[in-house]
């Protein structure tokens, strides 16, 4: 049976992600991804070991689908993330030391269209994301911390809410794995360029939305995505400033039971933000980005606000 508007399947935990099925295809489901959360300073905490409590809230709206046949599509979206992460001072490997990042999303959506369009499940807590992590100390240099860096191996579970009867759910309904390396480079004691890598795979969904309610699973294809980032220090202890962005890339096809699928998503944001150290221990970001490239899904604007306090 072919559609006259391509389905859509929106499942937003560390930010919205659509991913749109051509023609004749059914529905196919990304989970949401790290696109712009972190942004400055991301290859190791800011206060050293110890437990530390992060709040995230980042608003997402769009008013452009890429490649799809919709009209007057308005899509918008609140997500608060709050996190908890402990790092160790104890060497486990290679010098790393051992910490653990786990994450409670909730989130609020809302689309409209001018016809017929993917419907939204309202708010709810989205996917609790858990992962383990290896963290190295800064490698210091004459002036300075010169290079640090992380590994993680996120595990994203389907604990948010969901509903078959809805096409843009917090919850994705299938299990991911989508691990990072971060890193840090202090090109001088007072600039930085920051990167974090993310490998993204996911399971099978057994339960797809009511698009696909003619098959038995669907799979989302594996993707790459990053953050990156660069700053200056202005006001030595207290204020950076810089550029921040992201990129997706879908790598490979989706599956609807089996069969492969076109309609690889992609996007690229970049755009101005600040980081406020308002001591030691309580540290303020503020990055907005303006998406551009998008392939296969929505194209926007987020601004994100992230408080990150060292008890």
């Amino acid at each position: 049976m072919k559609w006259l508007h391509r389905c859509m399947g929106v499942y937003v935990v560390l930010a919205v992600v659509v991913l749109c099925v051509p023609s004749g295809a059914r529905a196919y489901d990304q989970p949401a991804l790290n696109l712009g959360f972190t942004s400055f300073l991301d290859g190791g905490p800011p206060a050293g070991p110890g437990l530390y409590f992060t709040q995230y809230v980042q608003h997402w709206s769009a008013d452009h689908y890429a490649d799809t046949l919709l009209s007057g599509e308005d899509l918008e979206a609140w997500i608060s993330l709050t996190q908890f992460i402990y790092q160790s001072d104890q060497a486990v490997l290679a010098g790393g030391k051992w910490g653990l990042d786990v994450i409670v999303p909730y989130v609020s959506l809302d689309a409209s269209y001018d016809g017929p369009g993917p419907q939204d499940n309202g708010a709810g807590f989205g996917d609790l994301l858990v992962g383990p992590f290896l963290q190295w100390d800064p490698t210091m240099g004459p002036g300075g911390p010169r290079f640090m860096h992380r590994i993680e191996l996120q595990f994203i579970l389907p604990t948010g809410k969901y509903d078959d009867d809805r096409e843009l759910n917090p919850g994705s309904n299938f299990f991911s794995f989508n691990p990072y390396w971060a890193g840090t480079f202090f090109i001088t004691p007072h600039w930085t360029a920051s990167t974090r890598i993310h490998y993204l795979w996911n399971a099978k969904n057994d339960d797809p939305n009511r698009f696909s309610s003619a098959v038995d699973d669907t799979q989302a294809g594996q993707a790459v995505h990053l953050n990156f980032a660069t700053d200056y220090e202005i006001i030595p202890g207290k204020l950076r400033v810089g550029i921040n962005g992201y990129y997706l890339k879908q790598i490979s096809d989706s599956e609807v039971d089996g069969n492969k699928i076109d309609g690889k998503e992609q996007v690229l944001a970049i755009g101005p933000g600040l980081l406020w150290h308002i001591n030691r221990d309580t540290h303020l970001f503020f990055n907005t980005y303006f998406e551009t490239e998008a392939e296969n899904r929505p194209e926007g604007t987020r601004l994100n606000l992230r408080l990150v306090y060292h008890f």
